[in-house]
């Protein structure tokens, strides 16, 4: 159990030593371009969710990220996973959850008010969307990705097996 809570801090140590990074090499707007045009480094202060999204409601998304990184941490510490495919990218979900969240409950107005450093700035599609994250927020959409096709891929596993058990009797 103790590799969990290994890999939560390591993404919250990673996603914490960029974040003070960017902020002590870097001013507020700032964007260098590492490849122009389609990625550069540009700090930001988001005040919503990841990408930007629910920067009206951040009161109700501190709560729901709250009730949700206490859930992926409650279900490890409970059912304790074994498979590596199933730990590791809720470990992942819940480390990036919790380095946004120390964003949120340091840098801003108000307690729960907080804004969260991102800086890694990705435009592919110049008139689609512009993307601007942090670690945190790439350790979440990975670990969800990894879950998910974990689980499509159990539920298809279980769906053979069950067929498999009809044709023969």
């Amino acid at each position: 159990m103790w590799l969990y809570f290994l890999v939560i801090a390591g993404v919250v140590a990673l996603d914490q030593a960029t974040k003070w990074i960017v902020m002590l090499t870097m001013e507020l707007h700032e964007s260098v371009a590492f490849w122009p045009n389609v990625f550069h480094f540009t700090y930001i202060r988001n005040e919503g969710s990841a990408f930007g999204m629910l920067a009206e409601h951040r009161w109700v998304f501190l709560v729901l990220s709250t009730v949700g990184i206490a859930a992926v941490i409650f279900y490890l510490i409970k059912f304790r996973p074994k498979q590596k495919l199933m730990w590791i990218p809720l470990a992942m979900i819940a480390g990036g959850g919790i380095g946004n969240m120390i964003d949120r409950l340091f840098y801003g107005d108000t307690f729960g008010g907080g804004t969260v450093v991102d800086f890694f700035d990705f435009c592919l599609f110049p008139n689609i969307w512009r993307w601007i994250f942090n670690v945190a927020d790439a350790f979440v959409c990975v670990g969800a990705g990894i879950l998910f096709v974990y689980l499509l891929l159990d539920i298809l596993r279980e769906y053979r097996e069950e067929k498999v058990k009809k044709d023969n009797g």
